[in-house]
């Protein structure tokens, strides 16, 4: 007990910060806080949309912006990762709220960071390298869609619908809007919405989402426009914080929907992290660490009513954009979106939402990679189909059923791929020193075959039909060392095989089998069946001997000639000659 307590402290200590951190926070400050300011006045209207879209209000947005903001940029292991309210996070917490209402949403936040601490304590973090690229673009792409869809209610100005599924609440609202339509609202969306995608290809650099939300701010309220209506009351500073919203005995319903965030706030973070290495040189981030940053950041904002926190791509991509160098970045977003809760809640709070709900759909737009995803149409069909089917599920089911739908498509055929490299092969047998009579004598009687690649689940049964129809002869060889990996399958099929040969009086020989190979085959018996009913070889020649041994003692092939020693001198003439 003690020493797995001295081994989970030792863990917690090597995911803690250490000075390198600090060393890099002081090495380029000024560009870090300007690259903080920037990123804080992208996100502010991200946080207060995906806040509102969550259904705990904008309120809650902004706290989780500034506690888990600040804590994954503390412990978290990019230096460059700005974290927060997402929209993929969104997406699976409507239901909950919808389910189990916000106190819901705030335990299975709660329970979701404790479960990613416990992925960094067992070091599960290196394991998002085997997620494939298309299951993540059209993770991706499916994202995307229901942001944008989720947003179609504040867009047209209607109230959101009853539902749960996206495509239901979308239709409803269009057929409300349809009755009712509210062209002020539609207008707002569809203005700023405008702005920030024309804007970000004339000056990339420009926060236009923020200066399209101040200007339809300013209009709603200069001209009096009830049909934008606003945010609303938003609290003068954070919440004390508090665990009132456990409630013990509901625990046990809400692990699933834990289960779900806890998975998508690692998948999120781990690749929005990836994703930063990549736009940057000589930056690298800790996979297990960012999950414990993430862990404890999801831990601490239900705590001031905020909603579960992943690392932001949008955010981190514009933190790297504008030159920053260390997590001071990340501080400094935090730090100032805190300022604006205390400062300016009463400005923020005249906000329209039609505003917001476009903001969040030219998100939705930027997230959608054109090239990327044509590029990983036209590689393999493969790709394609997990791409596109992984997108759909996202749509049509949630994120987590999603990725799981990808990774299994994937997976199989990825097996399938790997299966049909599998081959057996007849080869010719080595003449060695076997003269042209008798080795035409063995090739009577012998036939060798060559195991390429795996012989495993996915391809040993097509071995078995192979070896099945050998006739006409009294020994096979089977040569096993190219075989790159057997499973428990495998070795009983190869049983199988070697047993139905025995019973039509064909004996079977291997040669070359591998070390590692070896415990397989012997855990189903197929290496004892070789051994007593034919024979295991270092070598092919050294099988070949062997069944020529066997071959004369059944009598099948005459005794090799005895050949009377020479003497000295008829080798003298025989050199000479």
């Amino acid at each position: 007990m003690t020493s797995a307590l001295t081994k989970i402290g030792s863990r917690i200590a090597a995911l803690m910060p250490g000075r390198s951190d600090l060393a890099e926070m002081r090495r380029d400050p000024r560009r870090d806080l300007l690259a903080g300011l920037t990123v804080a006045i992208v996100a502010l209207p991200l946080a207060l949309g995906f806040g509102v879209s969550s259904g705990l209000g904008a309120e809650a947005g902004l706290a989780t912006a500034v506690v888990a903001g600040a804590l994954a940029a503390v412990f978290g292991g990019s230096n460059l990762q700005v974290s927060g309210p997402t929209g993929a996070m969104t997406v699976v917490l409507v239901p909950i709220v919808a389910q189990h209402g916000p106190s819901g949403v705030l335990a299975v936040g709660l329970m979701a960071g404790g479960m990613l601490v416990a992925l960094a304590l067992l070091r599960a973090g290196k394991y998002m390298q085997y997620v494939p690229a298309p299951v993540v673009e059209g993770f991706t792409l499916g994202i995307a869609c229901v942001i944008g869809l989720q947003q179609i209610p504040n867009a047209l100005g209607v109230p959101k619908p009853e539902g749960d599924r996206v495509l239901v609440v979308t239709w409803r609202a269009l057929e409300e809007f349809a009755k009712n339509p509210n062209w002020t609202a539609a207008a707002f969306a569809l203005a700023v919405a405008a702005v920030m995608l024309m804007g970000a290809r004339w000056r990339p650099t420009i926060p236009f989402s923020i200066l399209a939300v101040i200007a339809a701010t300013l209009v709603a309220q200069t001209a009096g426009l009830d049909a934008a209506k606003p945010i609303g009351d938003l609290p003068s500073g954070l919440p004390a914080p508090s665990l009132s919203f456990v409630d013990l005995g509901a625990l046990g319903s809400l692990l699933a929907p834990a289960v779900a965030v806890a998975s998508l706030a690692a998948l999120e973070s781990l690749l929005s992290a990836s994703v930063a290495d990549g736009m940057t040189v000589g930056q690298k981030h800790d996979p297990d660490r960012e999950l414990f940053g993430q862990g404890l950041a999801n831990i601490a904002a239900p705590l001031f009513g905020g909603v579960p926190a992943t690392g932001a791509i949008a955010r981190t991509a514009v933190n790297v954009r504008t030159g920053a160098g260390s997590r001071l970045a990340a501080l400094v977003h935090a730090a100032v979106l805190a300022v604006i809760v205390f400062a300016a809640a009463p400005l923020v709070s005249r906000i329209p939402l039609a505003a917001l709900a476009g903001v969040l759909l030219a998100t939705a737009i930027r997230m959608v990679e054109v090239g990327s995803l044509r590029a990983m149409a036209k590689a393999t069909r493969s790709d394609a189909l997990i791409l596109v089917l992984t997108a759909v599920a996202t749509l049509a089911l949630d994120l987590v059923y999603a990725v799981i739908i990808g990774l299994v498509v994937a997976g199989a055929l990825a097996l399938r791929a790997v299966a049909k490299q599998a081959r057996l092969d007849q080869v010719p047998l080595d003449r060695g020193d076997h003269g042209v009579e008798e080795h035409a004598l063995l090739a009577e009687h012998i036939v060798a075959y060559r195991i390429d690649g795996p012989l495993f689940f996915a391809a040993a049964h097509r071995f078995l039909l192979e070896l099945a129809e050998v006739a006409d002869v009294r020994v096979v060889i089977l040569r096993m060392s190219r075989v790159t990996t057997i499973d428990a399958t495998g070795a009983l099929v190869l049983k199988d095989a070697v047993t139905k040969l025995n019973r039509r009086g064909i004996v079977v020989m291997a040669s070359g089998i591998r070390s590692d190979q070896r415990q397989v085959l012997h855990s189903v018996g197929a290496l004892e069946l070789l051994r007593f009913k034919g024979g295991e070889y270092a070598t092919t020649p050294e099988a070949i001997q062997g069944a020529r041994i066997y071959l004369e003692g059944v009598g099948l092939l005459p005794p090799p000639p005895v050949r009377k020693p020479r003497s000295v001198s008829e080798k003298a003439e025989e050199t000479v000659g």
